[in-house]
């Protein structure tokens, strides 16, 4: 068995390196196969500046040298006994990989398997090296440019961040615009949203910007509360007002007192609680339970719920002077399925996330990962997509997330029928698409196969999916 190894070739003279992405990346390649002569000339044909290339003749070592150093391409010899295995083993470990096959006297069918399996493209013997070159430098000009593009994806989370609020949709440019216009003036915001859309992050953003940013940010969630231990809660109480009042105790609104007070869901207050909290917002002031003493506070308040008030205020199920007093302004989020051109940064921002908290060196998620994300509805939101990324980040075993990695409850939506309403008048762009990406999705995103149910190259298929933004966020580096 030969083990070699061979260092980027550097033909720059001593001092600064340029700064290029050829420069930057270490990209690695692994030659496996079982004739070493082959193998070893193989390796020094492809011996070039920017490329680092490890190389064995036995199956076994090839792979644990594959899952030591996660090359970015592999040549495989589909050797007598083993190869299809390893090319799989391979392939599930890193689905981002490029494997090349080279094959001998196997038959074409065989290569065929290799490439629906996952394998990019298949040489056979004797080995055409100027082909075989021209692979290599067209993978390390495609390393430079996904090199590019993860750089490009942090700098435009960094640039599209609002307050840790990530977004560059209309929608959302629109939200910003207004947190940043009533932040200095407002007294009490209403933020209406569906459940995971982010309401205590926009609640957390006025707070940072207003006049009170020095003071306390205090929360109070509504529904996880009864009518006794809400007031409790929110005003405070004295030692002995209740059983196991063992203490005095300032409320949420003494607390923030300067600062400001987050009610989540407020929809789901009593009558009772309605009106107390409609009290002190009029009087500016709280009285804690057992306490005939009144106390100011200065406090700006932000609401949220995911309810309808006005169709409760009209139901009789939520008073209307106190909804009046708390919209003075509204802001309504948006869905995610409703700003699927912010999902690219969000994931990014969440891979980001996870990958620092967990230690892991996760840098992207691979194409059919994205493409499958894409066609998901999200119906718990950014909450949701924040849980799946936490998920696949500890999931994952290579530097990308895969779908495999993925929550089965994303990994195989439930595809609608059509209904016959108003929303099937779509054109036929819109009729393609989605097809395609049903497609994708019953083969787990492989091109190959796709292509050949579709009738189309695969070619054609990843320009598609360039052409609807699908593609263009790859991020799937080591």
């Amino acid at each position: 068995m030969i083990v070699s190894k061979f260092p980027a070739m550097d033909d720059t003279k001593s001092g600064p390196q340029s700064d290029t992405a050829e420069n930057q990346i270490a990209l690695k390649l692994l030659v496996i196969g079982d004739d070493s002569d082959g193998v070893q000339s193989i390796s020094e044909a492809l011996n070039q500046r920017g490329l680092e290339i490890l190389s064995s003749f036995d199956i076994h070592v090839g792979f644990e040298l594959f899952r030591k150093h996660r090359p970015r391409m592999v040549l495989l010899e589909l050797v007598k006994s083993g190869g299809m295995e390893l090319l799989e083993r391979i392939l599930a470990v890193d689905p981002g990989v490029d494997v090349i096959v080279i094959s001998g006297d196997c038959p074409t069918e065989t290569a065929f398997e290799a490439i629906q399996k996952g394998a990019s493209d298949y040489l056979t013997l004797p080995v055409d090296m100027q082909k075989l070159r021209s692979r290599v430098t067209r993978l390390i000009q495609e390393a430079a440019r996904r090199h590019k593009i993860l750089e490009l994806d942090q700098e435009l989370v960094d640039m599209y961040q609002f307050e840790a609020i990530v977004g560059r949709s209309p929608v959302m440019l629109d939200v910003f615009a207004k947190i940043d216009r009533i932040s200095p003036h407002f007294r009490t915001v209403l933020v209406r949203g569906a459940t995971g859309t982010g309401k205590e992050l926009v609640a957390r953003a006025l707070h940072r910007r207003s006049p009170g940013a020095s003071g306390q940010f205090g929360v109070c969630n509504c529904s996880a509360l009864v009518d006794t231990l809400l007031e409790s809660e929110l005003f405070g109480h004295t030692r002995g007002a209740f059983t196991g009042a063992m203490q005095d105790k300032p409320g949420v609104f003494e607390y923030a007192n300067g600062g400001t007070v987050f009610l989540d869901e407020v929809g789901e207050l009593s009558p009772a609680g309605q009106a107390k909290l409609l009290r002190v917002l009029q009087n500016r002031q709280v009285q804690r339970v057992g306490s005939p003493v009144l106390r100011d506070v200065d406090v700006r308040v932000v609401a949220a719920t995911h309810r309808d008030l006005r169709a409760m205020v009209k139901e009789g199920r939520f008073r209307e002077d106190l909804y009046y007093r708390l919209a003075i302004v509204e802001i309504t989020l948006p869905r995610l399925a409703d700003r699927k051109e912010d999902l690219p940064l969000l994931q990014r921002f969440f891979v980001r996330k996870f990958a620092a908290e967990y230690k892991k060196e996760i840098s992207g998620i691979t194409r059919r990962a994205q493409t499958r994300m894409a066609s998901y509805s999200w119906p718990g939101n950014i909450r949701e997509l924040e849980n799946v990324i936490g998920n696949a980040c500890m999931m994952a075993d290579g530097t990308t997330i895969d779908i495999n990695d993925l929550p089965e409850s994303v990994r195989a939506p439930v595809v609608e029928e059509d209904t016959g309403g108003a929303d099937d008048l779509i054109s036929l762009d819109e009729v393609e698409r989605r097809h395609i990406l049903r497609v994708l999705s019953r083969v787990d995103g492989n091109k190959a196969r796709a292509a050949e149910i579709l009738g189309i190259g695969r070619a054609t298929v990843y320009q598609l999916l360039s052409k609807w933004k699908i593609e263009n966020t790859e991020t799937s580096l080591q």
